[in-house]
């Protein structure tokens, strides 16, 4: 009972000691509870089947995504704990010089850390209900799903998974607690404060070295993430700029630990101005020991930035998008005339190679399916193919260049041919623009920007094309921009677009259907889709290769992916970005807690303690920024990865994710940087 009276006194005595410690932990136990009760939040909401499906792959993966976050916060407890043993070395020498043993000393700590991680459980528990009940109406509105049965839920499993992973923790907490106090000697706890780290200037010349070896490999990393992008196909190439960019961050800091000092000596008027040359020897006396540690820190928020700001523009890119991409209810397509030496190449069927000479219209009546029942605004063309005219052959004179710049590219694949009086059928369905030939003009529509680049090279040269012995011209010397295939991203890569005579003799590739439904609610569409459905399986027992895209679905997996990567980045972005946070915030107050006596030191000497709270805020910013500055500079490119990657989906609101990234940082990373000041300020005036 005396050990419980004595750990609460302490624990109430120090509560300025564990102020961060507690909010990083009420934070962590909160966000934890949140996403794992998604499931719990989501069950209530009416949703089609396919987005159900979607959620539970959602689930799955937090799930999963969760095992991992459990490893982040268990190590950010232990380094926070290391920073309250240091903080009370000298109150534990007192104990053991008053006669107390280092097994009592222990349980006192025992219960400390379950007092403290006991009410920190239930603070973020109570914390994690209230947001909880926020996230389930961002998650309908992402899935557009119907709130009318919502109640307040508290999901006990969540709660159940909370208590189980962090009570690991914090029983690993109390076990390293344990060990460290078994191991300290009397005379270090008594001392400890005043030991002082002692500032050891590496060799200036091994610091250029290193520096510019970094920079070297920071530079070659970014190169290969934007100029040399496109020949990235293989996992290891990846790995490697990834690679080089760790290591060069770790030299980048180590050589600046040496460089910082030296270099800030050589301007005499700015380092001798006020508190600067103090405050520059605490700052390099820092980083000199904690290179590691801002390596990570400095990745950590690397990862953070591009996670948010890629997922966040993914999922508006995707919704943005649907209304230009997919503005019919659905299309139809249908590969036909298969020649019979297919079946063994690509494993046709005999009776999927007889149906391909039937149309999509004749297989939809076959199974009872009338379109003229449920359709409206119907349109059907043709695509043709010949084997004249592949990738290669479109590139003329540039072909060359392109294959060595992309090497990897399929240059002979087939190009898809379309008739003008076709696609002006289908241009005007969709909303696209129209166009006109002469005899022998040709004209390119695409939207995949990567092949848009590429195309155009060879449409400025006025690049003929061959079809059927007869030369064609391009009207225009870039792209057009446009699609065949409705979806939500951008996946055109090319369709040539050719006077109608000029496919008489060439055979049909495939046969598109675009439609209207002759529906007023996405119910009745609904009910379309589902009538459609359930002809999958005679359409299939007679051959048909009838593959359907709906504006329904794709806007359902739309939703879906985008809530997906938003709710992944989201959860391990902050997580990452708490973290990166907490650990600069323990390690600046630890250095305030060593640091006193030089603070006492500099009143003496005269300064007031306005100087010294300024000298003490400019300390506490540069340790705070200088991670960040170069985790920004890391982002511009990896940004720019992401981008490639993800273009097919559009970069129209990447602005918008990248402002709502700094606001995040500023909010979280700016508030752990404000707590650390106001705490170092208190610390230092004992």
């Amino acid at each position: 009972m005396m050990l419980f009276k004595l750990a609460f006194k302490n624990i109430k005595k120090s509560v300025s000691d564990y102020a961060i410690y507690f909010f990083t932990l009420v934070l962590g136990v909160a966000i934890f509870y949140v996403f794992n009760a998604i499931d719990s939040q989501t069950a209530m909401m009416r949703v089609s089947e396919s987005t159900r499906d979607i959620i539970d792959l959602m689930l799955n993966m937090l799930s999963g995504v969760s095992v991992f976050v459990s490893f982040v916060l268990g190590f950010l407890i232990i380094y926070a704990s290391r920073f309250l043993m240091k903080r009370r070395n000298k109150e534990f020498g007192i104990y053991m010089t008053l006669g107390m043993s280092k097994g009592k000393i222990s349980k006192i700590l025992v219960v400390e850390t379950f007092l403290i991680g006991l009410l920190s459980l239930v603070v973020g528990l109570v914390l994690g209900c209230a947001l909880s009940q926020v996230m389930s109406v961002i998650v309908a509105n992402m899935f557009e799903a119907d709130l009318t049965e919502f109640t307040f839920v508290i999901s006990t499993n969540a709660i159940f998974k909370t208590i189980i992973y962090f009570g690991i923790m914090y029983l690993l907490v109390m076990i390293f607690n344990t060990i460290s106090v078994s191991r300290c000697k009397l005379i270090d706890l008594i001392n400890a404060n005043k030991k002082t780290e002692t500032v050891k200037l590496k060799n200036p010349y091994l610091c250029i070295v290193i520096f510019v070896i970094a920079v070297v490999m920071l530079g070659y990393a970014y190169y290969q993430v934007t100029g040399n992008v496109e020949n990235l196909r293989e996992t290891w190439q990846i790995f490697l700029p990834i690679g080089l960019g760790a290591v060069g961050t770790f030299l980048l800091f180590f050589s600046l630990s040496g460089l910082v000092l030296r270099v800030l000596q050589h301007f005499k008027k700015f380092y001798y101005k006020g508190l600067n040359s103090f405050t520059i020897k605490q700052f390099s006396s820092k980083i000199n020991t904690t290179v590691f540690s801002m390596t990570v820190i400095c990745l950590m928020l690397f990862v953070t930035i591009c996670v948010f700001s890629s997922c966040m523009s993914m999922k508006n890119a995707m919704t943005s998008n649907l209304q230009e991409l997919a503005p019919i209810d659905i299309q139809l397509l249908k590969t036909k005339n298969i020649p019979r030496e297919y079946m063994e190449e690509f494993g046709y069927s005999e009776q999927q190679v007889n149906n391909s000479y039937i149309s999509i219209e004749d297989d939809l009546n076959s199974v009872g399916f009338n379109i003229n029942d449920y359709y409206k605004d119907i349109v059907g063309i043709n695509t043709y193919t010949t084997p004249n005219l592949t990738l290669k052959d479109t590139l003329g004179s540039t072909y060359s260049y392109m294959k060595e710049k992309y090497p990897f590219m399929t240059y002979d694949a087939i190009e898809e041919i379309v008739t003008v009086s076709d696609y002006n059928k289908v241009a005007k369905l969709l909303g696209l623009d129209t166009y006109t030939l002469d005899s022998d003009e040709y004209l390119v529509i695409a939207d995949y920007d990567n092949m848009v680049s590429v195309r155009n090279a060879a449409l400025g040269l006025n690049t003929p094309i061959i079809i059927d012995g007869k030369t064609y011209y391009p009207k225009y010397d870039k792209c057009k921009d446009g699609f065949l295939v409705i979806s939500n991203s951008h996946i055109n890569a090319g369709v040539f677009i050719v006077p109608d005579d000029a496919v008489s003799n060439l055979t049909v590739e495939d046969e598109y259907m675009y439609a209207n439904y002759k529906a007023d609610t996405e119910e009745e569409k609904q009910e379309i889709e589902d009538i459609l459905i359930s002809k999958s399986d005679a359409l299939t027992n007679i051959g048909s290769t009838i593959e359907a895209s709906t504006r329904l679905s794709i806007y359902e997996g739309s939703v879906g992916l985008g809530a997906l990567v938003t709710f992944i980045g989201l959860y391990l972005g902050v997580i990452f970005l708490i973290s990166s946070a907490a650990i600069l915030a323990l390690k600046e107050l630890s250095e305030a807690t060593e640091n006193k006596e030089r603070f006492k030191m500099l009143r003496k000497i005269g300064a007031d303690e306005k100087l010294i709270n300024k000298a003490l805020f400019r300390q506490i910013a540069i340790f705070f920024l200088a991670p960040l500055v170069i985790a920004i500079i890391h982002s511009i490119f990896g940004i720019m990865f992401c981008n490639y990657i993800l273009e097919t989906f559009g970069n129209e609101s990447l602005l918008l994710a990248i402002v709502l990234t700094a606001l995040l940082l500023v909010v979280i990373y700016g508030g752990y940087l404000l707590i650390t000041y106001y705490c170092s300020k208190r610390i230092i005036k004992e």
